[in-house]
């Protein structure tokens, strides 16, 4: 088991698992989750979502990763930052991150890879999207060996990650 933050593409990762940050609806959308589509074959990438559409904010669901290096998808809708209060971001950004570990060891992956999930389209401040996603992942790592990457994009998030 081990937890790692990388600056890395997600969906080049070789791990068993990639993480999507979805919207409720499961529709292609912008950032990571257009790339994620992209390079899985998006065509082929939405209709498996749309047999699993709609899910709830903090809830995920699993798809097959297509063209990409890892086996599955996991899709999770992290909160909008602006619609919630302080404390229910909180907790559904953290269930985000744990129900998407839970359908990863279900599925028996050894290896997964998150992005920073709600920090950008959907507003959440990086810093405190940064200590949910730690605070998630550790706390998951307490009871389950799963090797997991948090794959961030700018190096501001890495370093504060590692400090």
């Amino acid at each position: 088991m081990s937890f790692e933050i990388v600056q890395q593409d997600i969906t080049k990762l070789k791990v068993d698992a990639i993480v999507n940050a979805a919207n409720t609806q499961l529709k292609m959308g912008g950032g990571v989750c257009g790339a994620i589509f992209r390079a899985a074959g998006a065509s082929k990438l939405q209709e498996a979502c749309n047999k699993l559409a709609p899910i709830k904010t903090g809830e995920a669901v699993i798809t097959p990763g297509f063209n990409l290096p890892a086996k599955y998808v996991i899709h999770t809708a992290g909160p909008i930052y602006s619609q919630w209060s302080k404390e229910d971001n909180l907790r559904l950004l953290h269930n985000a991150y744990t129900n998407s570990l839970k359908l990863a060891v279900e599925h028996e992956c050894k290896s997964i890879a998150f992005p920073l999930i709600s920090s950008r389209i959907y507003g959440y401040p990086k810093d405190e999207a940064l200590k949910v996603a730690t605070s998630a992942i550790k706390e998951f790592l307490q009871d389950y060996d799963i090797d997991v990457k948090l794959a961030v994009l700018d190096k501001e998030a890495l370093i504060k990650g590692k400090e």
